[in-house]
């Protein structure tokens, strides 16, 4: 019996012994209680699925073009088991998991440099990238000029375009498309950003505030600088939820419960956590100002569970363009190997029952920026039909 056949036979016992489909994850936050009897785990084992998983494994063990480690097949096999759930779910090393875990959730990033436009050649430039950074470790450099992010254009872009293409939560991945190169570069988005809420005036009539996040106390902010800025003649306020990545559900709720004075604001359902829904609680805060809500296609997660609410309550007036459709809740799986799973556990629903994940909030007016459009007059117009608005 070779060696080779002697590891194959090891990894099928081995993997017969796993009881199914659970034992690679330890959760943090509750354990599972699993029925330790004989009959239940082995009527768990799909037998006949483990097999033909070996056989393969000794195919490409024995044949690929180039030699593979066991743990680099291994390594291949879960990302893929995991990555192939849905476009959200990954198996994260212990570096990764590591790195992601330094960061509260709901924490926005960027990636290991900037970029600047170049106005001689018309381009967007990496600058400030360090030697041995991770990006550098991947063949980027200063001076490189970035045609696309996720396969968005950035030549006709401003610079707040670009910064949103960037930006996203904290351990999350972006596409890069270098010049000269001629495929994709996945970057980690591990810079985390300062997300202060940015308020402008307009008019002294209506009241603009950028939020890029949703965090811990994001609505406490919220309520804050509308407090603040109240007037007499202060009349509406635009919630500019453009390129927001999502952050913390808690943070969406608690933001959305202080333009609502009833009602259900989201419902969570999970197979493995059961159903949860939130409601608003009874208040008359704002209640007579209008409120515009601005959205586009990176608007995402928490950001579209606070636009559904307050749309389908008919409490705002939503602008801009179909938003991301990420309506999904993450957990994270810690492995005894110092690894993780970042995986999805529940979806969100909105109060009329209508599932986010790939559908998306659709604006009662679309009004996307245009590049010719400055912001500060595309800003006005979105003040304007919100005053306008019916609702």
């Amino acid at each position: 019996m070779t060696p080779h056949n002697n590891i194959y036979r090891a990894l099928f016992a081995s993997l017969l012994m796993c009881g199914g489909y659970s034992s690679f994850a330890a959760p943090i936050s509750h354990t599972h209680e699993w029925d330790e009897s004989p009959e239940s785990r082995s009527a768990e084992v799909p037998i006949e699925s483990i097999q033909q998983f070996v056989q393969i494994y000794s195919i490409v063990k024995d044949n690929y073009v180039d030699k593979k480690s066991d743990d680099a097949l291994f390594q291949q096999s879960i990302q893929g088991l995991v990555s192939g759930l849905d476009r959200y779910s990954r198996y994260l090393s212990a570096e990764e998991y590591r790195q992601l875990i330094q960061y509260t959730e709901g924490d926005l990033a960027s990636v290991d440099f900037n970029l600047n436009y170049d106005t001689h050649m018309r381009a967007w430039q990496i600058q400030d990238l360090k030697t041995g950074s991770d990006s550098n470790k991947l063949g980027l450099r200063n001076g490189q000029t970035i045609l696309k992010i996720d396969n968005q254009e950035l030549k006709n872009l401003n610079q707040d375009q670009v910064l949103g293409l960037l930006y996203g939560s904290i351990g999350s991945t972006v596409q890069i498309q270098a010049e000269n190169s001629t495929s994709t570069i996945i970057l980690v988005r591990n810079k985390k950003v300062e997300t202060d809420i940015e308020p402008e005036l307009l008019h002294n009539q209506v009241l603009v505030l950028k939020i890029r996040v949703f965090q811990q106390d994001t609505a406490n902010e919220i309520k804050r600088i509308i407090d603040e800025y109240s007037s007499n003649r202060l009349k509406a306020v635009v919630l500019d939820l453009r390129n927001n990545p999502g952050g913390l559900l808690s943070a969406a709720v608690e933001s959305a419960d202080l333009f609502l004075n009833q009602g259900l604001i989201v419902t969570t359902k999970s197979r493995s956590e059961g159903d949860q829904q939130f409601q608003a609680l009874p208040s008359n805060d704002f209640q007579n100002l209008k409120v515009g809500i601005l959205i586009n296609h990176r608007s995402a997660s928490a950001a579209e569970v606070f636009t559904a609410a307050l749309k389908e309550h008919k409490r705002a007036w939503v602008i801009g363009e179909n938003s991301y459709g990420k309506g999904v809740v993450q957990k994270l799986f810690p492995l005894p190997s110092g690894a993780a799973l970042q995986m999805t556990v529940s979806h969100y629903y909105t109060p009329e029952g209508h599932m986010i994940e790939g559908q998306g909030i659709q604006p009662h007016q679309t009004y996307p920026l245009s590049p010719e459009t400055r912001e500060d007059a595309y800003l006005e117009h979105v003040a304007e039909l919100t005053l306008k608005s019916k609702i």
